[in-house]
């Protein structure tokens, strides 16, 4: 497999979770702003949306969106738990964690890293944050991830997003369990890897 992605970008998710499995697996680099990848080719050549992530599947087919190319890395190695089983109510949950953190959180930090959002726009954006980071920051109160137990792909995906609220400027203070629970995903060794290979360690 081949995973398509840009330092810091929701893309982060996917390498997680495939370090975690211990898949086989090389990686391409892309510009988010020019889209060209790091040996010179149009991204949009391999992935017409134009967004990360992109898994490049060994038989050649493309996969995207990051709830699908998530649930297809797990599958592909169901003894890394990282997703329950197909047709279980726990799967479900993680579909409905995956789609939550897909539409209401990482779509929302969207503006905020738009070319040229005024200062003012950034603090409303952040402002349209804090009730889902709010809700987030209670359901991993006590608890070692949003399934209340073992690290899933919901939890890769939820780190890679609140890793944005630095990057934006902002700060978790407001939210000390969610800071606890960023900091406690962040030390997994399979985290930390991928931080280090996308030059954010």
């Amino acid at each position: 497999m081949k995973l398509y992605f840009s330092p810091g970008a929701c893309s982060l998710a996917p390498h997680i979770a495939l370090l975690h499995t211990g898949l086989p697996f090389t990686s391409q680099r892309v510009s988010l702003r020019t889209k060209l990848t790091s040996d010179g080719v149009d991204y949009r050549s391999v992935n017409p949306k134009g967004q990360l992530p992109a898994l490049e599947l060994d038989d050649g087919k493309l996969l995207t969106e990051n709830t699908a190319v998530l649930q297809y890395i797990a599958d592909q190695a169901p003894e890394s738990g990282l997703a329950p089983a197909w047709g279980s109510y726990a799967r479900y949950q993680l579909m409905e964690w995956l789609s939550y953190l897909s539409t209401e959180v990482h779509k929302r930090f969207s503006p905020i890293f738009a070319p040229g959002c005024a200062d003012e726009d950034k603090a409303a954006h952040w402002a349209e944050l804090a009730a889902p980071l709010t809700f987030l920051a209670g359901k991993v109160d006590g608890e070692r991830s949003l399934m209340g137990g073992r690290f899933s792909v919901a939890d890769a995906y939820l780190f890679a997003i609140l890793n944005w609220i630095g990057f934006a400027g902002f700060s978790m203070g407001d939210w000390p369990t969610l800071q606890a629970y960023h900091a406690r995903i962040g030390a997994m060794p399979v985290v930390r890897e991928a931080m280090a290979r996308e030059g954010l360690a």
